[in-house]
């Protein structure tokens, strides 16, 4: 799953053993990234 650190703003990855801080800063709010797709709803 894709994150983006909030402050150095670089793309992490995490792993299932790694923990939740970013490896290039060492910053601990990462934030996920949303998907662009578009969703409809059907409305009766």
């Amino acid at each position: 799953m894709s994150y983006k650190c909030s402050r150095c703003k670089r793309d992490v990855e995490l792993d299932e053993y790694g923990g939740v801080r970013c490896p290039y800063c060492g910053h601990r709010v990462l934030l996920k990234e949303r998907s662009r797709d578009i969703k409809e709803v059907d409305v009766k």
